[in-house]
């Protein structure tokens, strides 16, 4: 993405290197046990597949494995990974306030500065993050040597080994078990979008219309990601007011975007609350520890590690992403209980077919409405 003045908004190569710098190392281990942990993650993704497939029934039996690679990454790699990623679905934004900036005075000191500042407070986010997140699959972030993807999509499983050894450690549970238990969650996320061609761009499509719909000025954006890394530095004595404000999502939102809003909420919901459905409709076959794993790591997720973790997933917006693993599972172990699996999967249908905002809290009102609709256009048929 070129401007005028020569500068990006956000220089994405120091925002790399800040993240990198500043992540916090990850556990202690040896050349061998880091070697053991990389095989047995992506054996646990290759048998967690055919587990995710049995129990979904959301891919046709004899249909070939994914090719969707398997990256076990450390936390740099999935800082890479995601920065890609952010770079590609950001442009439109950016290229938005790039028109704005470049009509204004001093719009070269700008570019240069504020695109460097900018990648620093990305960088500092980032670094909170990487420490936190055990798996993903991520798909925006285009196909490159250093991130292959399959060649329908272009998606990719990323497996953050160091946290998960973190995590298991933390907790004092069998290694084996929860990162078998890890790889189940994240295998149904990369069943989904790869059993569901137009799940992707549906996505996209949405994220790009609520971007597309931001109205505020380049400073107020930098103003609301700096107060986030502020707050992340400690540079901020307030910074636990961020407890009871609102998330950066929010703080950005016209009205035209709470729509689109709600619409990314929901199907959010549902992807990470089927992941969690599935999870814990494998796991007592499969993995023998898995109440105990259950109870520690929700206790965990409920939790922070402190009062500036809790104000920081606040101002992110992560306190939300929590609701939506707890309000998907209960939508989907609803509709489940009433239609069963195959009834279920018609949520996969099409955009159409997908619950409202609404409906998630109310899964009786999905069953109504889509399968109501489907049992009248058999009766015409």
């Amino acid at each position: 993405m070129t401007s005028i003045s020569g500068a990006e908004m956000v220089d994405w190569n120091l925002a790399v290197a800040t993240a990198t710098r500043l992540v916090r190392p990850g556990p202690e281990v040896s050349r061998d046990e880091a070697r053991a942990v990389v095989a047995e993650l992506r054996g646990h993704a290759r048998t967690s597949e055919r587990y995710v497939r049995e129990f979904t029934r959301m891919i046709q039996d004899g249909t070939p494995a994914h090719d969707t690679p398997v990256l076990v990454v450390d936390r740099a790699g999935w800082i890479k990974a995601n920065v890609a990623g952010f770079r590609e679905l950001l442009q439109p934004l950016l290229g938005k306030m790039q028109e704005r900036r470049d009509g204004t005075p001093g719009a070269a000191v700008f570019g240069t500065v504020g695109g460097k500042v900018t990648g620093v407070e990305l960088g500092m986010l980032l670094s909170f993050l990487a420490s936190r997140v055990l798996g993903q699959y991520e798909t925006f972030a285009p196909v490159s040597r250093d991130l292959p993807g399959s060649a329908a999509q272009g998606g990719r499983l990323l497996l953050v080994a160091p946290n998960i050894v973190h995590v298991e450690r933390e907790l004092e549970v069998s290694p084996h078990d929860f990162r078998l238990w890890v790889c189940l969650h994240e295998e149904t996320h990369r069943t989904q979008f790869t059993a569901v061609p137009w799940l992707r761009d549906h996505l996209e499509g949405e994220i790009q219309t609520f971007l597309g719909a931001t109205e505020l000025d380049p400073m107020s954006v930098l103003e609301r990601l700096r107060d986030a890394a502020q707050s992340f530095a400690g540079a901020r004595p307030d910074a636990e007011r961020a407890e009871e404000g609102r998330s950066l999502v929010e703080l950005v939102q016209t009205p035209e975007q709470r729509e689109v809003l709600g619409r990314l909420t929901a199907v959010m919901s549902l992807l990470e609350g089927h992941a969690d459905f599935v999870m814990d409709g494998v796991g007592p076959q499969v993995v023998p520890s898995v109440a105990e794993i259950r109870e520690k790591f929700q206790q965990r997720r409920a939790s922070g590690a402190g009062r500036l973790d809790v104000a920081l997933r606040k101002l992110l917006g992560l306190d939300a992403k929590l609701r939506q693993y707890r309000d998907g599972e209960r939508f989907v172990r609803a509709v489940v209980g009433q239609v069963g699996m195959d009834g279920f999967n018609r949520v996969w249908t099409s955009p159409n077919t997908l619950p409202t905002k609404a409906e998630i809290a109310r899964p009786a009102d999905w069953v109504a409405r889509v399968h109501r609709k489907g049992s009248e256009e058999s009766e015409k048929a």
